[in-house]
């Protein structure tokens, strides 16, 4: 009986022999690790650089921006006129000459950067003395221009007002003289290089809004039958007296005349015949007032044909709501009112106490100047 060859057993490999030699690395290994972590380094070391500088360049703007600017080169503001059409570039360039600013790249970027750019509008301006980009821009962008006034006196002529608006100097252009009464005494803001013509016609634009919401309110049944007549009678009340509680009252007296078909008997009409306006610099002469114009009231019936001077809002109103009263007449007191009567005899003895006045008045003068003229002839403020 034949056996089966039992299996060979392997006999178990003897563990390698330890030769104390070290196992020599990987050299790839060994380089890949320490670079990718030098570049690693570098690269946060470049963002963190980068990161500094950026905030550097925003905090130098931010200072550029807000920080003071240059100091005024004389006084404590610097005024600079930017045309009407000008550019960026010329309006940089002329808030540097002035030095306002301290570039104009500068103001370029920032006016390009905040939107500012294509909304800066022309006029002058006045800057603070050390003001920031951001304080010039700002101001230029909200059109913050240097107003000026024109003030027009109550009483005025139309003459007169044309001669204070030629003698404006920020002003530009010419100006005829408009009618009697067509413009509103009051103080008007301009700026410099507006037109003269643009500004009178807001001074009339003025008259008429005024006018017409007085004479939506005026009293019933007084004796005008259209506004060119209230703004006359307005013009006399207004050369009459330079008292506001007096104007509702000397209306008063004239509107009475007026109704009563009697003269209204007013010196200043017969100036403005005479002069357009200008003062006579003495008193009314006899011959003057028998001379025939078309203004005095001493000679013709009823209003004169225009206005003798531009009233204000106080005179306005005052012939469309006068005070209640029966009096025809009124004289100077003395102490720069007038003295009001309903009767004729009442009136002259007020007239004699004014001439009183006078005499006393014309005394003291010549004392003083050691001349012997007389007083000047007394005239009543209506119906001497």
């Amino acid at each position: 009986m034949s056996r089966k060859p039992s299996p060979t057993r392997r006999s178990p490999r003897p563990a390698p022999k330890k030769t104390g030699a070290p196992r020599k690395a990987n050299p790839r290994r060994r380089e890949t690790a320490p670079v990718g972590r030098r570049i690693a380094a570098m690269g946060a070391g470049l963002l963190t650089m980068l990161g500094l500088a950026a905030v550097l360049v925003v905090l130098g703007a931010v200072w550029i921006y807000q920080g003071p600017g240059p100091a005024a080169r004389s006084g404590d503001v610097t005024t600079v006129v930017l045309r009407r059409g000008a550019s960026l570039p010329e309006i940089a360039s002329s808030l540097e000459q002035a030095g306002v600013i301290r570039s104009s790249s500068l103001f370029l970027t920032a006016a390009q950067t905040t939107g500012a750019a294509r909304r800066l509008k022309a006029g002058e301006y006045e800057f603070a003395s050390r003001a920031s980009l951001r304080q010039v821009l700002a101001k230029i962008r909200d059109g913050k221009i240097v107003r000026h006034q024109v003030t027009i006196a109550e009483g005025l002529t139309s003459d007169m007002v044309v001669d204070i608006l030629m003698r404006a100097p920020e002003l530009t252009g010419t100006v005829p003289t408009p009618p009697e009464g067509s413009i509103l005494p009051e103080t008007y803001q301009v700026q410099r290089g507006e037109d003269r013509a643009a500004v009178l016609q807001r001074m009339m634009d003025a008259r008429d809004e005024a006018l017409d919401r007085l004479w939506a309110a005026r009293q019933p049944g007084l004796p005008y039958e259209t506004k060119d007549q209230a703004v006359t009678m307005a013009s006399i009340v207004e050369k009459e007296t330079g008292l506001a509680r007096e104007r509702p009252h000397v209306a008063a007296v004239f509107i009475n005349r007026l109704r009563q078909g009697v003269r209204l008997g007013s010196d200043p009409t017969i100036i403005y015949g005479l002069t357009r306006g200008r003062p006579l610099g003495r008193g009314i002469l006899q011959s003057e007032l028998q001379r025939q114009t078309p203004y005095n009231t001493y000679l013709i019936e009823g209003l004169p044909p225009t206005p003798i001077a531009n009233p204000g809002k106080a005179a306005l109103a005052a012939v469309l709501n006068p005070m209640k009263s029966d009096d025809l007449y009124f004289v100077a007191d003395g102490t720069g009112g007038h003295v009001f009567a309903s009767t004729y005899e009442e009136h002259e003895r007020n007239v004699a106490k004014w001439r009183q006045v006078e005499r006393s008045k014309a005394a003291a003068q010549a004392g003083v100047a050691g001349a012997a003229k007389g007083p000047p002839q007394a005239r009543s403020g209506a119906g001497g």
